[in-house]
């Protein structure tokens, strides 16, 4: 409970005035529904996109697998996102002698490689607006899309500076309109 009380007073919450809260720990999320960008942080702060959650998939595989006690990612959800939470610690036998649960893991995580690879590959060899047009696409939700323009640009490899230049050249392409607090995407 003290942990919970700790962490809940970081966000001025009393743990005795709360009901039906849940701590989680070493859980499976089977995706239901939403949009969710899985993130790795490196020392100086920024991020990297690894992969992208559409209404389908497994959180929490690669800890599951490797026994890892701590997550090595962060999810950002980008819509509203429901997930089944399967707890670790009452199903972990069930699971892990679970021959089709198992590969379905194995391919799902082989799929996370595969788009990974094509992220980096992407970081690698597009221009800075091919990569911002991508960014636009994948974090949009209805077509809309904010977001943290720092973070942005330090998750794409560019400069705020030029991000914002990037932005204004497809404003003023019509490919995109600006909102009060982000960009709807009119031509994708």
């Amino acid at each position: 409970m003290l942990d919970e009380q700790k962490l809940l007073n970081q966000y001025h919450l009393d743990i005795d005035q709360l009901t039906h809260y849940k701590y989680v720990h070493f859980n499976l999320l089977i995706v239901s529904s939403g949009k969710a960008k899985v993130c790795s942080t490196a020392k100086n702060g920024k991020n990297l996109i690894l992969s992208y959650y559409l209404s389908s998939g497994i959180i929490g595989d690669i800890e599951f697998l490797t026994d890892e006690p701590k997550a090595t990612t962060t999810i950002i959800a980008l819509s509203p996102f429901s997930c089944l939470l399967v707890p670790l610690k009452e199903n972990a036998t069930y699971l892990k002698e679970n021959t089709p649960f198992i590969k379905s893991l194995g391919k799902g995580l082989t799929e996370k490689l595969q788009r990974s690879a094509e992220n980096f590959l992407s970081t690698s060899l597009y221009t800075g607006e091919e990569r911002l047009c991508s960014y636009l696409l994948n974090c949009s939700y209805k077509n809309y899309f904010q977001d943290n323009l720092k973070e942005v640009a330090d998750t794409l490899g560019l400069s705020y500076r030029h991000l914002l230049k990037l932005l204004k050249h497809l404003v003023e392409d019509g490919l995109i309109e600006k909102a009060e607090d982000g960009y709807f995407i009119k031509e994708e």
